[in-house]
């Protein structure tokens, strides 16, 4: 056991049902605790000794940075931080000193995925606020990905620049620019990503005006939902409520209200996981409310807004309850407002 403990051998095949039995787990279990506390001891070897690092402290690593990226759309960004900086900066380390081109291809394809998920990070904690810093790590993740010719890696960093570009620094000709770079990008990778490019350049038509050519864009999205394949890589970035959500999003900037409202309506019934993506859509459903005069209504769909904002602190979730706040001032002296503001005020001090 001494052994075991000190990682210098395992459990032989036929003690690992009685450890089970003895430590009342299954089977499979005692195979995967094994396995992960194997690779963490290789990831640790490699750290100490960088000039020896190998696939499997490199899955690892991965493996942590994935792990990160799931918790992502449920978690306060701020807890994620210090964990995913320093993952970077492993990656980093190591493929300064991978001996071999498989290797250093591997800590390549991780670095890209981490150094987005800090952009994503950095930006949504400083409730997107940190253009640069955001848009440094997207660089540092796009450049990582054309190193070793990974469209859906770069198309991804590139898409969430098109974020920063539209909802941080409030640019919709350089989001629209970005957005269909990332559709050029991604073209004949990915059907996903190519959609989730074409929805935002119809967001970005529509924060310039230009019905047309959103309504268009948001064709062209459909139709690349509808075409997407089992094997397409960046499946896990798919969600029935993407299309959905944004359109109700470009009526709100085109100042239909009346025609968004339904639409987030729908998505916000079938939307009910907790996400930062459930928050902005019950936002922008209170603000079409509030442009249609709907007090009731408005007010209920903010009340779930902050509800959920209190859970994972999402930037563009804050950033929207505050603006219906904000639009609900003509009324402020209605007892239903007046319990939302108090509650903004509350969140405030929180934040």
């Amino acid at each position: 056991m001494a052994r075991w403990e000190s990682g210098e051998t395992e459990p032989l095949p036929w003690l690992r049902p009685k450890l089970a039995r003895v430590l009342d787990v299954p089977i499979d279990k005692i195979d995967e605790l094994l396995a992960k506390s194997s690779d963490d001891e290789r990831l640790t070897y490699a750290l100490d000794h960088p000039q020896k690092v190998d696939l499997v402290a490199v899955a690892r690593l991965r493996e942590r940075v994935q792990d990160l990226d799931q918790r992502y759309d449920k978690a306060p960004s701020t807890s994620l931080l210090a964990d995913a900086g320093q993952s970077l900066g492993q990656v980093s380390f190591l493929r300064t000193y991978a001996t071999t081109s498989l290797v250093r291809r591997e800590l390549f394809a991780v670095e890209a995925e981490a150094a987005t998920l800090m952009g994503q990070l950095v930006w949504d904690a400083s409730q997107r606020r940190d253009h640069t810093n955001a848009r440094a790590y997207l660089d540092q993740a796009a450049v990582a990905a054309r190193q070793i010719g990974d469209p859906i890696a770069e198309g991804l960093a590139s898409l969430r620049t098109c974020f920063v570009a539209l909802y941080g620094e409030k640019n919709p000709r350089a989001g629209l620019a970005l957005a269909l770079k990332t559709a050029t990008i991604t073209n004949n990778a990915s059907r996903v990503l190519t959609g989730l490019a074409m929805l935002h350049a119809a967001e970005a038509g529509a924060m310039l005006g230009q019905r047309r050519d959103c309504e268009q864009a948001l064709g062209q999205a459909q139709d690349h939902f509808n075409r997407i394949g089992l094997a397409d890589t960046a499946m896990d970035l798919y969600s029935p409520t993407q299309h959905s959500r944004l359109a109700g999003s470009c009526y709100l900037f085109l100042k239909d209200a009346k025609r968004a409202e339904p639409i987030l309506e729908g998505t916000a019934r079938a939307l009910k996981d907790g996400s930062k993506s459930q928050a902005i859509v019950l936002g922008n459903l209170a603000l079409a409310c509030i442009r249609q005069q709907k007090l009731d209504e408005a007010t209920a769909w903010l009340h779930g807004a902050i509800d959920v904002v209190e859970m994972n602190w999402g930037g563009g979730g804050l950033n929207i309850v505050f603006g219906a706040g904000r639009e609900l001032r003509p009324w402020r002296h209605e007892p239903i407002v007046q319990d939302v503001h108090d509650r903004l005020f509350t969140l405030m001090a929180a934040a």
